[in-house]
């Protein structure tokens, strides 16, 4: 069973997991660099190249419904959301930054499998730019870590 007495190394085991991963192109500068870190987190912790899929999508509105495709496909043990909104003058950032977050919860409760969420929600440029590494890497031991423990539990 998945407890407190499973040790770290083996909650972030990601050999034989496979992995989707979409990628708004909104703010591609960031949404490139989250990419590239979660993805070499990813192999860091065991998951083979092959089995990493990374989609691309327009802005992170339309993540959930890709989010939403790749389980209607099947064969993920977890999948990870990437992308960044960053603040302007208008309602539209919370419209965004809520309406995407919703649906990435929705798709994980609706199909029972575990997705990473990092949909950065910035003040500004210089925000993203100092998250997107570290929020890359963590979307991918999230996934691992939830993959594992849903399998575990299941």
């Amino acid at each position: 069973m998945f407890g407190a007495d499973q040790g770290k190394a083996d909650r972030l085991d990601g050999r034989e997991l496979v992995i989707g991963i979409v990628r708004a192109r909104w703010n591609e500068g960031i949404t490139d660099a989250l990419a590239q870190a979660c993805v070499a987190e990813l192999e860091t912790l065991g998951v083979a190249r092959k089995d990493i899929d990374l989609v691309a999508v327009p802005g992170s509105l339309e993540i959930a419904v890709a989010l939403q495709a790749l389980a209607e496909k099947g064969g993920y043990d977890a999948l990870i959301a990437l992308g960044c909104v960053i603040r302007g003058e208008t309602y539209l950032f919370e419209l965004v930054a809520n309406e995407s977050a919703a649906g990435v919860t929705r798709v994980s409760l609706d199909y029972q499998l575990p997705i990473a969420n990092a949909i950065l929600t910035t003040e500004n440029v210089s925000q993203a730019i100092a998250r997107q590494e570290e929020k890359g890497r963590d979307a991918a031991r999230v996934a691992v870590e939830m993959a594992n423990l849903l399998d575990a539990v299941g």
